[in-house]
C-alpha cells in the first residue's frame, strides 16, 4: 500500500516536470516551395477556377475555366473542351491551351501518352512549343503525359472519357 500511495504522489510531479521539458513552441522550419500533392489514384485534379496568375495572358475578364497543372508547376493545360473524350458526339475537338510558367528557347512540346495500368502509348507533338494544340488520344481512360519543350520538363495525368 505505502509503495502505490508512493506512486500516486510522484506521477503528477513527474508529468509537471517533464511538461516543462517541451518547448513552448515548435522551432521555425526553413521555407521550401510546396510540393504538389501526390497522387495516390491516376488523374491530376482539374480546378475549375481561373487559370494560375502567369498563365491568364491573353485572357480578358475572367479566366475561369477547367485546367490542370503539371506537377511540377512548370506548365498548364487550359482545356477548352471540357471533359476530355475519345468520340466527341458534337464534333468538337480536344482543345488544350498549354501555358508554360516561363518563357522558353524555340522549339516543339513532346507529349510521350501512356494509357495507367496498360502498354499503350501515344506520342504527340505541338510545333513550336506550348501553345494552342487539338490532342486526341486512342482509348478512354487515364493517360500519363511526360512533357518536354526546351530546357523543361514536367508530368500530368489527363483523363479522356
Amino acid at each position: 500500500m505505502r509503495i502505490s500511495l508512493l506512486a500516486c504522489r510522484i506521477a503528477p510531479a513527474a508529468i509537471v516536470v517533464l511538461a516543462g521539458c517541451t518547448p513552448a513552441s515548435p522551432s521555425p522550419q526553413p521555407a521550401s516551395p510546396t510540393p504538389r500533392p501526390t497522387r495516390t489514384v491516376c488523374g491530376s485534379p482539374v480546378e475549375k477556377g481561373p487559370l494560375p496568375e502567369w498563365a491568364q495572358a491573353g485572357f480578358s475578364g475572367d479566366s475561369s475555366m477547367p485546367h490542370v497543372m503539371g506537377d511540377q508547376g512548370e506548365i498548364v493545360a487550359a482545356i477548352f473542351a471540357y471533359p476530355l473524350a475519345v468520340v466527341r458526339p458534337d464534333g468538337s475537338n480536344n482543345k488544350i491551351l498549354w501555358v508554360p510558367k516561363t518563357a522558353f528557347p524555340t522549339g516543339d512540346l513532346v507529349i510521350e501518352a501512356r494509357l495507367d495500368g496498360s502498354d499503350v502509348s501515344a506520342n504527340r507533338s505541338v510545333p513550336g512549343g506550348p501553345g494552342p494544340s487539338i490532342i486526341d488520344l486512342p482509348q478512354p481512360g487515364c493517360w500519363r503525359l511526360t512533357l518536354t519543350w526546351p530546357e523543361h520538363t514536367d508530368t500530368m495525368d489527363l483523363v479522356y472519357q
